[in-house]
């Protein structure tokens, strides 16, 4: 499906139809639906509107995003430390950060910054080389409808030197979604004799991504392993109150997981 927008002149669109299927204007619409209806046919439209108030609240909490998480991007569980060590020094080797994001501008610096997702996969990356002393790259360009500026890559170059993080051997600033991370940099690292790519990303980001990269290496005709760095994975809600209370964090874990899902099923 990615391809037939690309190849229909829609993808600058892709930012505009993915607000329309994220969590929460589905609900909102159901509501504005119901509001429509009320007056002609008061039983439907009070009905609607009990279950888009049920279905916000249940988007929003910790408990339905996480959930979502688990049943519609089944993450790979995380690098074992056995596995770490067997990737110390291992040859032909690289570690691949790929980008979620930038802040064109952020006043406490004065200069850009990346957003927190894209720093969560950065300092596992940067934590990674360090326990195997494998060569760092990024991947990251401006996404669809961002702000022009800076690319990802160049972000990451600059906070890498100021966080002092270990340095990146590879930044890929070409791409804008996660099949041109993949396509971009399967060409990039292969050119430099790679045959073996540690993919670092979030868990609920892993598989799309490997499918992605799997697709890039076979269009190459060359032989690249993939090995899954999954980060951000979180533990199962306990059933705590609080798992079931609405809030920000419960409406973005939701979000999350029907942007990945949607991804998967577009081929994006």
């Amino acid at each position: 499906m990615n391809d037939w927008l690309v190849q229909w002149g829609l993808e600058a669109w892709k930012p505009a139809l993915r607000v329309l299927v994220m969590p929460p204007v589905p609900m909102l619409l159901l509501a504005l639906l119901a509001l429509g209806l009320v007056r002609r046919r008061p039983r439907l439209g009070r009905s609607l509107g009990l279950l888009a108030v049920l279905a916000t609240w249940l988007v929003c909490t910790p408990w339905a995003g996480q959930g979502l998480q688990a049943l519609l991007t089944q993450p790979p569980p995380a690098l074992a430390p056995e596995r770490i060590t067997a990737l110390r020094g291992a040859p032909n080797t690289a570690i691949l950060v790929l980008g979620a994001g930038r802040r064109a501008l952020l006043g406490e610096y004065g200069g850009p910054d990346l957003t927190p997702l894209t720093l969560e996969r950065l300092r596992y990356g940067w934590w990674l080389a360090r326990q195997t002393g494998l060569p760092l790259g990024y991947s990251g360009g401006i996404g669809h409808g961002a702000r022009d500026g800076p690319t990802e890559a160049d972000v990451a170059r600059l906070v890498t030197a100021r966080d002092r993080g270990v340095p990146l051997r590879w930044a890929e600033g070409r791409s804008r979604d996660t099949n041109e991370n993949a396509r971009y940099s399967v060409a990039l690292l292969q050119a430099d004799g790679i045959t073996q790519l540690v993919l670092v990303t979030h868990g609920f980001h892993q598989r799309r991504a490997l499918a992605a990269f799997q697709r890039a290496v076979a269009r190459s005709g060359r032989p690249l392993q993939l090995v899954s760095a999954p980060m951000g994975l979180r533990p199962a809600p306990t059933g705590q109150l609080s798992d079931f209370l609405p809030g920000a964090d419960g409406l973005g874990a939701s979000a999350i997981a029907v942007h990945e899902w949607l991804g998967r099923l577009a081929g994006a």
